[in-house]
């Protein structure tokens, strides 16, 4: 395990934002030396949608996408869902597929009176590659949402890991959260990376974002404690293109996934942010196990 809890406390309450970047920048080249950042293209597909799911990941595929992100599953039954991994995998075999996500699996598992990891396995038989982590477990008792981690790890599907800041968390919360979330690493090994998020404010009240700052120290810490995970991706859909530069002389050695659509950041743009932070940008599939540099 990285950092201790009182070092990444201790972080924390520093002002040192340049030397705590440096420090998450050692672990970052020790794990990565090869200089390169990483990204997929990724579409997602929902199943509440005007068009077939079949039709969306048709049109994604054309756009260069090599992976889906399924979503809106959780009013389905299990059965449908089977089928629509199978059809879609059947169609795009190269195609990694993620999707159902905690509260989506224990609302299968309960419909169908199948515990987590039963649910996850036939999942991953019907085509499942990963689930995701985006943060929509942050809604979710933080034991309840590990225990779906630790279900489809059994269940030989990796996931990514998640913090979700910003929410009114004290520092001693988020050190405690990440090291669960370390720990689980250690038991299971089934973290493919790490993603962290601003919190949104619940309805009828309001919240500030967090700022650049303060997601930057934290992403730092977050690499520093979790040097078990291999991957952390900076983020540019909530932080924006300055933010993910800087993210990744902070610790972060991936960009997440771009849509390949037109209404959000090009794959042009993202590998002329990774260039001119002095890293060589490569493609990668959503499981991390291809590179493409060009």
């Amino acid at each position: 395990m990285g950092l201790s809890r009182e070092q990444a406390l201790d972080c924390f309450a520093s002002d040192d934002l340049i030397g705590i970047g440096m420090e998450a920048d050692a672990v970052r080249r020790a794990l990565h030396p090869e200089g390169v950042v990483s990204y997929a293209v990724e579409a997602q597909i929902g199943f509440h949608l005007g068009k077939a799911p079949i039709e969306q990941a048709a049109e994604a595929v054309e756009r260069g996408a090599t992976g889906l992100l399924l979503t809106g599953a959780g009013q389905h039954s299990l059965e449908v869902c089977e089928g629509l991994l199978t059809s879609l995998k059947r169609r795009f075999p190269d195609l990694r597929l993620q999707g159902f996500p905690a509260g989506e699996a224990l609302a299968l598992a309960e419909a169908s009176n199948l515990t987590l990891t039963q649910v996850f396995a036939r999942l991953r038989a019907a085509g499942l590659d990963a689930i995701p982590g985006d943060g929509s477990g942050a809604h979710l008792p933080a034991e309840a949402w590990l225990e779906s981690q630790r279900a489809a790890h059994r269940a030989g599907l990796p996931s990514t890991a998640c913090l979700v800041f910003g929410g009114g968390e004290s520092a001693e919360d988020r050190v405690a959260s990440l090291q669960d979330l370390a720990r689980l690493q250690e038991e299971t090994g089934g973290f493919l990376a790490f993603s962290l998020a601003s919190a949104a404010a619940p309805s009828g009240r309001e919240l500030d974002d967090p700022t650049a700052v303060e997601y930057l120290k934290t992403l730092a810490i977050c690499r520093m404690m979790l040097d078990g995970i291999a991957h952390v991706q900076a983020d540019w859909r909530q932080q924006g293109l300055k933010v993910l530069q800087m993210g990744l002389r902070f610790g972060g050695n991936d960009a997440g996934s771009i849509p390949g659509d037109s209404t959000s950041a090009s794959e042009e743009e993202i590998r002329r942010v990774i260039r001119d932070a002095g890293f060589r940008p490569a493609r990668r599939d959503s499981l991390f196990r291809s590179m493409f540099l060009s």
